[in-house]
This record gives structure tokens, C-alpha cells and sequence, in this order.
């Protein structure tokens, strides 16, 4: 899910990443709105705040305003400088892992913050909001920056354009039989659908266990750095029954696994071959 990369991820990669990172997006900007009354999933709306603000000469409002976005551009930066640059170092997996692992920190200290500290103030309404802008644009990075900007999660504007103008030309048979777009228009629709379920449920378990629904948002995203942490531990121990299989090692966990899949259905293959000769 986080170890491949650009082009060489498959729709399956994509539909799993889209589906679990907007289903965490949007139940983090239905409780920013319910908690702070306000969106920390996009930023569109507060680049009109800010021009607003400007033009009624309310300086403080404006530069917390003009703050907040620099929050969520300076987390998308933190994912792209991440997944770039930090890959040879560190290797692909943590490159790619760490920023759902800093929004992960993110959002469970807000939570741990709001149960046990939170007095409804200014400055902490707008201090939170900042830190939560700053995850959404770590995790907007990240999708957008591994699935090669396919994945966009955080918001549904652009989404909802490309949906409607994908759906209007599979209206034409020629265009239906393009697997590519078919493949990006039901991917649009898995993000859409996921966004809308975690909102629905972000209100409504907010009802029941109040701020806790920061650490279910978090529980979600632990999915996600898991499995592919999972087929990796899954290799490790393959490799250290079969040292034969280290032949087939490869940066990408994902691709190793498929490589030893392949060369296990070889040997029994292989195997049963003899077998029938044998008997033969």
C-alpha cells in the first residue's frame, strides 16, 4: 500500500491507500467541525477568509489565518522531502510510512489534549487547528506524492470536477472500453464514498466517546503503516527458512513477496513433475 511508488503501483494500491486515507479524512473534518468550527481538510475556504480579513484590515485574524496555511503546505512539504529524498537513506518503506506516523502523533495529542486540558479558548481553538491543518497536509502529501498525484484525500473539490467529467465521457462506448479511465473513475468513487462514511461515523461516535474519536482516526491510519509492515515481516521470515529466496530481494516489499509466490508455485511445480515422472 505505501511501498510502491508512481507508476509502478497497481489500482489495487491505490483504491486500499484512497479508501482507509479518506475514510480518516473525513472524520477528522467533521470533528474539526463539530469541536473547532472549522475545516482542517482543505484550505480553500481559508484562503477566502484571508482575503476577507485583509480587506477589513484585521491583521491578527489574517496572519493566524495565513499561518494555518502555511501549516498545511509546510506538512505537504514534509511528505514530498520525505518520500524523495529520504528513501535512499532510510529505505522506501519508513520514507514513505513516516509522515502518516507524525499525523498519527498529531492527532493523538490533539485528542489527549481536548480530554484532559482543553478550556474552549481562542488561542487553543486556533493553536489545534493548526496542528491538525498541518496533518491533513501530511497526509495529502503523502498520498498524492507516492500514487504519482492520483490519490488526493484530504478534500473533494478537484475530485467531484474529475469524477463528473470522467462519468460524462464513459457515457460514449468507445471511452467504457478505456480500462484506464473506468479503473480512475471507480477509484474517485471509492475516495468519494469513504470520505462521506468516516464523516457520518466521526459524528456520531462523537456523541458516545466525545474527543476518543481523535485515536480511532489514529487506529485507522496504524492500518495502514501495518500492512505493508506485515508483508515485509512476512518476507524476513521466508527469507531466513529459504535462503534461496534472497536471490529475489528487492527494495519493495510487496514486489518480494509476489517474487517468492512465484518461485514456490515453480518448485512444487517442479516437484509434481517428478513425482509423475516417476511413477510413470
Amino acid at each position: 500500500m505505501l511501498s510502491r511508488y508512481s507508476s509502478f503501483r497497481t489500482f489495487s494500491d491505490n483504491a486500499k491507500l484512497g479508501a482507509l486515507t479518506s475514510f480518516s479524512a473525513g472524520m477528522v473534518n467533521v470533528i474539526s467541525v463539530i469541536v473547532f468550527f472549522a475545516f482542517t481538510g482543505n484550505i480553500t475556504g481559508h484562503f477566502a477568509i484571508l482575503s476577507q480579513e485583509i480587506a477589513k484590515g484585521n491583521w491578527h485574524q489574517a496572519s493566524v489565518t495565513l499561518l494555518w496555511i502555511g501549516l498545511f503546505f509546510i506538512g505537504n512539504f514534509i511528505s514530498g522531502l520525505s518520500i524523495i529524498h529520504a528513501s535512499q537513506k532510510t529505505g522506501r518503506y519508513f520514507a514513505h510510512a513516516m509522515p502518516i506516523l507524525l499525523e498519527i502523533a498529531c492527532l493523538i495529542a490533539t485528542g489527549f489534549y481536548l480530554s484532559h486540558y482543553y478550556m474552549d479558548t481562542l488561542l487553543e481553538t486556533e493553536v489545534l487547528v493548526g496542528v491538525m491543518l498541518f496533518a491533513m497536509g501530511l497526509q495529502n502529501g503523502l498520498t498524492a506524492s507516492v500514487s504519482n498525484f492520483a490519490v488526493k484525500t484530504t478534500h473533494l473539490t478537484g475530485l467531484t470536477t474529475d469524477l463528473g467529467v470522467l462519468l460524462s465521457m464513459l457515457i460514449k462506448k468507445e471511452y467504457r472500453k478505456d480500462n484506464r479511465l473506468v479503473q480512475r473513475a471507480q477509484l474517485l468513487f471509492v475516495i468519494l464514498v469513504a470520505y462521506v462514511i468516516g464523516g457520518i461515523l466521526a459524528g456520531l461516535l462523537h456523541y458516545w466517546i466525545q474527543y476518543n474519536v481523535f485515536h480511532v482516526v489514529s487506529a485507522v491510519l496504524c492500518i495502514v503503516v501495518l500492512y505493508d509492515a506485515y508483508q515485509l515481516g512476512v518476507v524476513k521470515l521466508l527469507i531466513l527458512r529459504r535462503p534461496v529466496i534472497r536471490k529475489y530481494i528487492s527494495v519493495d516489499p510487496v514486489q518480494t513477496a509476489s517474487k517468492v509466490k512465484k518461485t514456490f508455485k515453480v518448485t512444487i511445480r517442479s516437484k509434481a513433475s517428478k513425482s509423475n515422472a516417476q511413477m510413470t
